[in-house]
């Protein structure tokens, strides 16, 4: 029998493990939620140009990565490979920037699509919490989203991670280094297409992960030392407010990222855990970003950090994390009458917040029995005729084993003080 399959670079998150996908989701966006970012979602999928401008022509992104898709109107759209410039192609759309409080600050979950090389950490469908803080520039702002990401991984467990720092300037100071870049570039032996992405933007280079290129670049000018005295000085108290809240760093003068929108601030978290895949999330500062898509000046800042790579990381680190049962009461009615009683129950239950499930389907005592050691429930319930005739249900507690017999109409108030 021929079936279909998922394709190639992609897979199916099916329970139990997609509770733990569900519940590093929750993580991540939990410090978020309480410090003021709101949840957005947009589209799965965007104008082309939204992200040719936004991500960068040079980048591999678009030049390689992109979904992309002719309509029958003709419109040319992709299948969104970054979340941050949808965010605020929708923010400037819904006009948020002008509604008061700036930063605008934003949170969302969703999946994202890059043609890559399918790898374990690396696939073409993946999914990511992403956070955004539109429209004000401030290095405490900066600081917050790295302590807010810092917060999250710890509160998962995680210790093994590391976060790398960087400041890539801004528009006055980044042009001179980039002259000084290319100078340097230009005389070292690279294919064409890298020496094409000096001309179009050179700090994509440093970014080559290729041995033969790193060595070449031992000896490239620092941009550290050409960084005007505005983002020294914003760039050291982003690194103060990090050590005053306890947050470790590390200094990496070559941390680039893959986009081209980033400035000043830039950082990556990464786990050693992982082999060649180690960055389980990252982001920066995007001053220039708005006005490259047509918005006004909106000086911004924010990440994004992947639910596959973390829950790998959980994984590198061995940590399981303590989820609630998919189920805590399983019901087995023996005969019709007792089918309609507990049907009922079941529902009183969930309403009562407890999650409950049912023997479905003319299974016999046995079969359900099975079922419910399968559910993972903490009480079964069996109803059958005598247990009718006598006003009561049959309470097994599927830890300990025992069982007794509990009045039908103290059911629910049994089961609900026993599981809260």
């Amino acid at each position: 029998m021929n079936t279909f399959q998922a394709p190639k670079g992609t897979y199916d998150l099916l329970p139990p493990d997609s509770a733990v996908y569900l519940a590093v989701r929750e993580a991540i966006s939990a410090p978020l939620r309480n410090s003021g970012y709101g949840y957005i979602e947009t589209p799965g999928f965007e104008n082309v140009e939204l992200f040719a401008r936004g991500v960068g022509e040079s980048t591999d992104i678009v030049t390689k990565e992109m979904y992309t898709l002719t309509t029958k109107g003709g419109s040319e759209l992709a299948l969104r490979p970054e979340g941050t410039a949808s965010v605020l192609r929708a923010a400037l759309e819904a006009n948020l920037h002008k509604a008061g409080n700036l930063p605008v600050k934003l949170w969302y979950s969703g999946s994202y699509y890059r043609y890559e090389r399918p790898q374990k950490g690396r696939y073409r469908h993946f999914s990511q919490v992403g956070a955004e803080a539109i429209g004000a520039e401030d290095p405490a702002l900066d600081a917050e989203l790295i302590i807010l990401a810092d917060q999250a991984y710890r509160s998962l467990g995680l210790t093994g991670f590391r976060i790398l720092l960087n400041s890539l300037g801004d528009k006055e100071c980044r042009p001179v280094y980039r002259e000084a870049l290319q100078t340097f570039l230009r005389d070292l032996d690279l294919d064409d297409e890298t020496r094409r992405r000096i001309e179009i933007n050179p700090l994509r280079v440093l970014d080559d992960k290729r041995r033969d290129v790193q060595r070449q670049l031992k000896d490239a000018p620092k941009l550290r030392d050409y960084l005007c005295d505005a983002c020294r000085v914003y760039h050291a108290e982003v690194r103060d407010l990090l050590t005053a809240a306890g947050v470790a760093y590390e200094d990496d003068e070559r941390l680039v990222r893959g986009l081209d929108y980033y400035t000043r601030t830039t950082f990556e978290f990464v786990h050693d855990g992982l082999g060649a895949q180690s960055a389980v999330g990252g982001g920066g500062r995007y001053d220039g970003l708005s006005e490259m898509i047509g918005g006004p000046e909106l000086p911004s800042v924010g990440w994004a950090l992947g639910v596959d790579r973390t829950v790998l990381a959980l994984e590198a680190e061995g940590i399981t994390l303590q989820l609630p049962p998919a189920t805590s009461v399983f019901a087995v009615p023996l005969g019709e009458e007792a089918r309609r009683l507990l049907f009922g129950v079941v529902t009183e239950l969930r309403r009562a917040g407890v999650a409950a499930d049912f023997s479905f389907g003319a299974k016999g005592l046995k079969g359900a029995m099975k079922n419910a050691n399968r559910s993972g429930a903490r009480f079964t319930v069996v109803l059958g005729e005598r247990d009718l005739a006598e006003g009561v249900a049959q309470v097994k507690d599927m830890e300990s084993g025992e069982q007794k017999p509990v009045p039908l109409a103290a059911l629910v108030a049994d089961l609900t003080a026993k599981l809260t």
